[in-house]
């Protein structure tokens, strides 16, 4: 999930000031022993602010960290998804079981990136969609969790727009979903009013869960000690070759890939790099369906967009020996991708392209304002020309799908 930052002047509260501090002394702590003190006094103020609902003041600290120093930055951001995903709280025991006991909890996302000509489902799960979550949690304690791990799935296909959004509501969320699966109580639909999820063709689709297990067990399968170990690896096989058919029922007409599930934030980074290559295909199969041609017809135009730096990579698509724009995708960077990454993505934004046997493919020179439709907010791409304009299929075409940005 990439983090938006503010381009306006920071002004900091007393909180903000104290997690700078607290996250510059521990980027600078040279000993494990340091590390621990200041990671304790971080915690406490994290956990303070998000329970108290207040996440401005971590992300004030954020984007200041993100500007002035990065190691901070990276401390701050690992502390705060930490306590905001993962919670330890402590529980009597009920019926012949009256121990008082210490539980781990942590959101669990698990994650699907789907394409196709439909719109990807999303909302409440109910009927025969119930039945098919009810099928998978087997699969996840089988190959995912831990021996001792509980599990609750929340009956809900979240897109990335239904998501918990600041660290306080993820916090809220793991310990209302984390504190089901200790106690073991049968989840309910969210009655919630959630955002309208854009009609796209290529996204993704996450069920979140909580884990709980017994305070400082193993949450996951690769954890336990075993004489033969399972690797990532070994459980993502075990979990797509189990788990698909039964998720397959969930997203109707819809080629996708399932992610290992994993820790919410991780996962919801993971899933966004991942979607990245789909989008491109799907768009490709988009115009080959709707405008009645193979791909060698169309031709893409590729610009690096951002303030200072390359912060994304819009790519526009036009017919051969026309010089309109009829599509456009983002394909945006996270953390601090870089052109010297290995493959460098731009180069693999090429590789992508090229695969889809496209006619031609032209990288821009330059960097590129972050441009947007005045009227309709959507953000505007680079004809061949290099000017910046809105995408639209010809007026003959008609679709309702909408635009992969």
């Amino acid at each position: 999930m990439k983090r938006l930052r503010n381009k306006s002047p920071l002004r900091l509260t007393r909180d903000a000031e104290r997690l700078i501090s607290l996250s510059t002394g521990l980027a600078a702590s040279g000993s494990l022993l340091e590390d621990a003190r200041w990671e304790h006094e971080l915690a406490a103020l994290c956990i303070k602010l998000m329970e108290s609902g207040n996440s401005g003041a971590l992300e004030s600290a954020l984007d200041h960290t993100f500007l002035s120093n990065p190691a901070a930055h990276d401390a701050l951001a690992e502390m705060a998804e930490a306590q905001a995903e993962s919670v330890t709280i402590t529980l009597g025991g009920s019926g012949s079981d009256s121990a008082t006991r210490d539980w781990d909890l942590m959101l669990l996302a698990i994650p699907l990136v789907a394409w196709s000509k439909y719109a990807v489902p999303s909302g409440p799960i109910s009927g025969a969609g119930l039945t098919s979550l009810a099928a998978i949690t087997p699969q996840l304690h089988a190959h995912v969790l831990a021996k001792n791990a509980r599990l609750s799935v929340a009956p809900f296909l979240y897109s990335i727009d239904q998501m918990p959004r600041d660290f306080s509501s993820v916090r809220k969320l793991a310990l209302r979903l984390g504190e089901a699966a200790a106690t073991q109580v049968a989840l309910t639909a969210d009655k919630s009013k959630y955002p309208d999820t854009a009609p796209l063709l290529a996204d993704t689709r996450f069920l979140l869960a909580g884990v709980a297990v017994p305070s400082g067990e193993a949450l996951f399968r690769w954890q336990e000690q075993a004489e033969a170990r399972n690797t990532r690896s070994d459980c993502l096989a075990h979990w797509i070759e189990q788990g698909r058919p039964h998720l397959a029922k969930m997203l109707p007409g819809c080629s996708f890939e399932c992610l290992l599930p994993d820790a919410y934030f991780v996962n919801c980074r993971e899933s966004d790099r991942f979607v990245r290559t789909p989008t491109i295909r799907a768009a490709v199969a988009f115009l080959e369906s709707t405008l009645k041609l193979n791909p060698s017809q169309l031709r893409a135009v590729i610009a690096g967009v951002g303030e200072t730096r390359v912060d994304e990579y819009r790519v526009s698509f036009l017919q051969n020996g026309h010089a309109e724009v009829v599509e456009g995708i983002v394909w945006p960077l996270f953390g601090r991708e870089e052109e010297d990454a290995e493959p460098a993505p731009l180069a693999e934004i090429q590789t992508v392209l090229k695969d889809c046997k496209l006619g031609a493919v032209t990288a821009l020179d330059g960097l590129f304002a972050p441009e947007f439709c005045e009227d309709c907010g959507a953000p505007l791409f680079a004809d061949a020309d290099g000017e910046m304009v809105h995408p639209e299929l010809p007026e003959e075409v008609e679709s309702t799908a909408s635009h992969y940005h």
